[in-house]
């Protein structure tokens, strides 16, 4: 068995096919410069063919990212593979991933066709995807429920045919540990050529087992596992790579294996995640949740104070999580800001550091203890830039319970102009202040989802909030972060407009 696998990521992708996880362009650029920084070997860039977007991002982030493999998502079709291959041009290391399905449910209910068409079919569209580039993965789509011994064949095949890396999906779910072990060690056994190409897995969460069959199957040959952050993805989504990464990390012992990641990044790229879609993790979720390194029990409490490993197999800081207790107020300086920025694992350039310390300088004015959490919320409010073609000026609410609410809003447009509207609303003053920013944007929204969390504890507590709005069936995300939490609720419908008006404008140059 190798000692090293390889970690294929497909937030990008597979994850973004998670309702209501959905990003622009920029904010799939910055996740592939945060998963190159995380030390994935392959980001699954999109599905080329899909959508203008999708071609566009897979073409922005193959130009842009030059430390890892980008892959682009191509059915076995000349058409999917052209798309996928004209958008990798860019790419230092391209990799066009080809599929077709192989269980005999889905080769005859969605496919039609007899298992020397599929076979057949396969083995061409890889040689023509060789013709593009050098770095082929074939997908046997919902493996875990094929016939192993047509399996068996259709891989040897496509290996002849010039595939450098075979997948084995569980699609939807289905299988478990052991029947995975057994899979795999057959496909070891009789692929003769199966030595010439990586062994990949895809599993999927339906029964909860994705993480366990992904490491049951490295345990059992397989070379690559593809996972995303947080474990996002289509139903109950993919293996979390978070997990399976510091299962290896943490169990070497059992597993015997290394991969590439490091693993101080997986807290950044968790929060990052979280902070784009506005899909948040469980607290009791594992590795990246709240409560992952939280004590409430006396007992657990008692171990703790005695030696952490009572209780403790892993280390927050092995995750990315900052101890530093260097505390900051106002009247830190630039500088000190920017070390501890770095000391929490971020980089930022010139301008975007001055806009977030002169955030911070006006949050120390208003708490006293300014915490690492209320740092990164206010990094994670500017992690993505696009156009703002709104900006709040100024609000003021009049409300209470014996009066009807009203919101006097003044927004600044992108060419300057000024926009004021004041609404009256029996709601409160959210949804006043939403209804005043609609009369000024000239569109009403439907808002599908609103979020409020509160950054720390204490009544200083910044609140963050995630909105969700849906315009011409998209769905669109928005993002803000304040003490004031209907200032902050006004900051993500703002951002979640400005990331719809982005989105546009990008189709049309598409």
């Amino acid at each position: 068995m190798a000692n090293f696998v390889k970690i294929f990521d497909t937030t990008l992708r597979d994850g973004e096919q998670s309702p209501g996880c959905s990003m622009n362009l920029a904010e799939k650029l910055e996740v592939a410069h945060q998963l190159e920084r995380l030390g994935v070997d392959v980001m699954e860039a999109g599905f080329a063919i899909a959508s203008p977007g999708d071609f566009a991002s897979v073409k922005s982030i193959a130009k842009n990212i030059k430390n890892t493999t980008v892959a682009s998502l191509a059915r076995a079709l000349t058409k999917d593979i052209d798309a996928a291959a004209d958008a990798l041009k860019g790419a230092k290391y391209p990799r066009i991933h080809t599929f077709i399905a192989t269980s005999d449910i889905h080769m005859q209910y969605k496919l039609k066709k007899t298992k020397e068409e599929v076979l057949a079919t396969a083995v061409e569209m890889v040689k023509y995807a060789k013709k593009f580039c050098q770095d082929i993965e074939f997908s046997a789509e919902d493996a875990s429920r094929s016939n192993p011994a047509f399996l068996y064949q259709i891989f040897e095949a496509v290996i002849a045919a010039g595939a450098t890396v075979i997948n084995v999906p569980d699609t939807v779910g289905y299988t478990s540990p052991e029947e995975f072990v057994t899979l795999i060690k057959g496909i070891r056994e009789n692929v003769p050529s199966i030595h010439k190409a990586d062994i990949s897995v895809h599993c999927h969460n339906d029964l909860g087992l994705a993480v366990a069959n992904s490491l049951a199957a490295a345990r059992a040959g397989a070379n690559q596992i593809e996972c995303t952050i947080n474990g996002i993805g289509e139903r109950a989504g993919n293996a979390a790579l978070e997990e399976i990464v510091m299962n290896l990390n943490t169990r070497k012992d059992l597993y015997g294996l290394d991969c590439r990641v490091n693993t101080k990044e997986i807290h950044k790229s968790s929060k990052l995640l979280s902070s784009i879609t506005g899909v948040r993790v469980q607290p009791n979720k594992a590795v990246v949740g709240e409560n992952a390194f939280a004590h409430e029990s006396g007992i657990h409490q008692h171990g703790m104070l005695a030696n952490k490993s009572t209780y403790e197999i892993m280390t927050p800081e092995s995750i990315g999580l900052s101890e530093n207790k260097m505390v900051l107020g106002k009247h830190s300086g630039r500088h000190a800001f920017e070390d501890k920025l770095k000391s929490m694992g971020y980089e930022m350039d010139p301008e975007a550091l001055t806009t977030v310390f002169e955030q911070f300088k006006v949050l120390a004015d208003k708490k006293k203890d300014v915490t690492d959490r209320d740092i990164e919320a206010l990094v994670c409010r500017r992690v993505v830039q696009i156009p703002q073609a709104y900006k709040l000026d100024r609000f003021v609410i009049n409300s209470g319970n014996t009066i009807t609410t009203t919101s006097s809003m003044r927004l600044l447009s992108k060419t300057g102009h000024i926009l004021e509207e004041v609404v009256s609303s029996y709601d409160g003053p959210i949804d006043a202040s939403y209804k005043a920013i609609d009369k000024l944007v000239g569109k009403k929204f439907m808002l599908e989802d609103f979020v409020i969390n509160s950054v720390t504890g204490g009544t200083d507590a910044q609140g963050e909030v995630n909105v969700k709005i849906r315009n011409n069936n998209r769905v669109y995300n928005g993002y803000g972060v304040s003490m004031d939490i209907v200032e902050a609720s006004i900051l993500a419908y703002i951002s979640a407009i400005n990331n719809m008006l982005y989105d546009q404008e990008e189709k049309k140059e598409v």
